[in-house]
C-alpha cells in the first residue's frame, strides 16, 4: 500500500512540474483566421447586404412597381420596410430575381404584364416571410 501511494504521489509531482515548467504561450491555441480577415469579410458581408438592399428596393421603387403595387392593393412603403428585415440569404435571391427581371424587362423577353406580375409576386413572398416571423 504504501508503495501505490509513493507511486502516486510522484507521477502527482511529475505533471505538476510539466505543468508549470512548459510555458503558456505555447499552450495557447493559435487562431486559424487573423481578426483582420474576419474585419474584412464583415465589411464585405455588409456591403453585399447593402448592394441586395439596394437593387430591391431600386426595383420595387420604379414607376412600374408602385403602380403593380397599387393595383395589387400591397402597401409599397411595407414591401420596402419589410424588405429590410430579410436574411441575408434570403435578400440576395431576391434581388438576383429582381435584377433578373429587370434585365429580361430591358431586353424584351417580358411584357409589362409579365413584369408586374413578377413584382407583386416578389412583394408577397417578402411579406409573407416577414409575417410568418
Amino acid at each position: 500500500m504504501r508503495y501505490l501511494w509513493q507511486s502516486v504521489r510522484a507521477f502527482a509531482a511529475c505533471i505538476l512540474v510539466a505543468i508549470f515548467v512548459v510555458p503558456p504561450s505555447l499552450v495557447a491555441q493559435s487562431h486559424v483566421v487573423s481578426p483582420a480577415n474576419l474585419q474584412k469579410e464583415m465589411i464585405a458581408s455588409t456591403q453585399a447586404r447593402q448592394h441586395n438592399l439596394e437593387t430591391v428596393r431600386q426595383f420595387l421603387s420604379s414607376p412600374k412597381a408602385e403602380n403593380a403595387l397599387k393595383s395589387a392593393h400591397i402597401n409599397a412603403g411595407q414591401v420596402r420596410t419589410a424588405v429590410s428585415t430579410l436574411s441575408d440569404e434570403e435578400l440576395a435571391r431576391l434581388a438576383s430575381r429582381a435584377d433578373k427581371a429587370q434585365a429580361d424587362f430591358a431586353a424584351g423577353r417580358l411584357e409589362d404584364r409579365d413584369l408586374l406580375i413578377i413584382i407583386v409576386a416578389i412583394a408577397a413572398l417578402v411579406l409573407l416571410i416577414v409575417a410568418v416571423r
